[in-house]
């Protein structure tokens, strides 16, 4: 059985015991989160919402807090003397689905 679920404006396709980076939470660790679900299949049937599945939500806990990796803004207009250099670390949170239902 899978879900996709949605969180900071992005959609995750998910399984019961996955664990996924998602746009920071405001959650501590091992507090337990519910996601909205857009789409559940399991073997046989696949249920779609409008927007959201009815009753349906995935839960699951916050594992840790983090920053990814550093990306490099570098920003210049050639012959002008400009140049600006820029760094930027994503924030994020780590959480495993416990279950979907």
């Amino acid at each position: 059985m899978y879900a996709i679920i949605v969180t900071g404006g992005k959609q995750y396709k998910v399984e019961a015991g996955d664990e996924i980076l998602v746009e920071k939470l405001d959650a501590e660790v091992g507090a337990t989160v519910n996601f909205d679900v857009l789409m559940m299949a399991d073997g046989e049937s696949v249920k779609v919402g409008k927007p959201y599945v009815e009753g349906v939500a995935a839960k699951a806990e916050v594992v840790e807090h983090g920053k990814g990796s550093k990306v490099i803004v570098f920003k210049y207009k050639p012959k002008k003397n400009i140049r600006k250099k820029q760094g930027h670390r994503q924030p994020y949170t780590k959480v495993k689905v416990l279950s979907i239902g």
